[in-house]
């Protein structure tokens, strides 16, 4: 029996997929694993069997990555399953920021005491004017960073006549076969900036894109852009955006991301953090959060994880009492050596295995032909920078 427990309300559609082995809820304790949306995690969410979280989402800001890896604890995410979401609300974020929509609807609701409707109607055609925009067909957007959003909103733009720049210094050969190839890739930050109209930033928080926009980007922006943010508050320094917007460097900033500073003024729209708020991207969070965690939990495989290398290995047809063990250790030489030379003392045959890195943390998943002894796992966790070893 597996044991998984859940923090916030997941979407039934990922919570269906666990079958009758696993025991799942917010009251289960002893978890083998955690699947959580927004509930900020701490370090004393951690106990001795925990060995996974699944966050049904893209961002892993309330997780703690680097106490929980110190732990051996795998901390996964869902890259993509809200990317359409996402997209579509960059796309209204872009027609709210060219036409008069949000003004116009006010100052129709202000006729609420206006009985008369030809009246109200010839009022409206003289004011109309008051509420005209701009089309952003022939428009150039600005895209930072391509990965599965910010493709799919080059792909958008381009659907709808825009001209698309893209800058990424950490794209992935996937995320490059994902991208159209009318999109233009620049080479840094600041020529994009310089030659867009509106700029969507599409990041994860990382020391390298904390601040990003700052007062040096901003004023290297071509006058009058339109900057998006439906990333994270930290891409962007907030005092910086309201100079930048007082001096009249940007045209309009928009952001699903609320701030004091930011709010009743008519050249900044904000909304409440509802990017992901819809009920398929919950749904397709909460699905690929589970395949994920049952896939590791069984069979040791990783993917999507923040914090440990991507690693899969098919089971060996035909090994009916075979074992396999998933052993993570600290990232220093000789580990993969000392863990073979236990099992080889003790006459245990390997049959498969693969090995990664990623940064500090090595992960090894090792197929043996027969039931492993309490003493060779013993022996194999004693091993000096071995973290956690686990029977699947």
């Amino acid at each position: 029996m597996f044991k998984i427990k859940t923090f916030n309300k997941i979407s039934s559609k990922g919570l269906v997929r666990f079958p009758g082995r696993y025991e799942v809820g917010p009251e289960v304790a002893e978890a083998d694993a955690i699947l959580v949306r927004s509930h900020k995690l701490q370090e004393t969410d951690v106990n001795p069997n925990l060995k996974a979280v699944a966050r049904a989402g893209a961002g892993v800001n309330n997780v703690p990555v680097a106490h929980y890896t110190e732990q051996g604890i795998v901390v996964f995410n869902t890259p993509g399953a809200n990317a359409n979401a996402v997209k579509e609300l960059v796309l209204c974020g872009l027609l709210l920021s060219s036409r008069g929509i949000l003004p116009g609807m006010a100052y129709v609701s202000s006729l609420i005491d206006m009985q008369d409707n030809a009246a109200m109607s010839k009022l409206l055609e003289k004011e109309k004017s008051r509420f005209k925009g701009s089309e952003i067909a022939g428009k150039t957007l600005g895209i930072v960073g391509l990965g599965a959003i910010g493709s799919l909103v080059a792909e958008m733009a381009i659907g709808l006549g825009m001209k698309v720049l893209g800058y990424d210094p950490a794209l992935s050969v996937d995320a490059a076969w994902r991208l159209p190839n009318q999109v233009r890739k620049i080479e840094n930050l600041t020529a994009l900036l310089a030659n867009s109209d509106f700029v969507s930033l599409h990041l994860p928080v990382l020391d390298s894109t904390r601040n990003l926009i700052n007062e040096t980007a901003i004023s290297s922006m071509k006058k009058g852009l339109c900057l998006l943010n439906f990333s994270r508050d930290e891409i962007v320094d907030s005092d910086a955006i309201v100079k930048g917007l007082d001096n009249g460097l940007m045209r309009m900033y928009v952001s699903d991301f609320p701030r004091a500073e930011l709010i009743n003024r008519d050249d900044v729209i904000v909304m409440p953090h509802i990017g992901a708020s819809t009920d398929e991207a919950e749904d397709n969070c909460a699905i690929m959060a589970a395949d994920q965690l049952m896939d590791f939990l069984e069979h040791g495989n990783i993917k999507n994880s923040v914090n440990f290398p991507h690693i899969a290995l098919d089971r060996v047809a035909g090994v009916e009492k075979g074992t396999r063990l998933s052993i993570s250790n600290k990232n220093v030489p000789k580990m993969l050596g000392q863990i073979l030379s236990v099992l080889a003392d003790l006459d245990v045959n390997v049959i498969d295995m693969i090995n990664r890195s990623r940064n500090e943390i090595a992960y090894n998943l090792i197929d043996v032909d027969t039931p492993l002894s309490e003493e060779a796992i013993a022996r194999i966790s004693e091993i000096q920078n071995v973290i956690k070893v686990n029977i699947l």
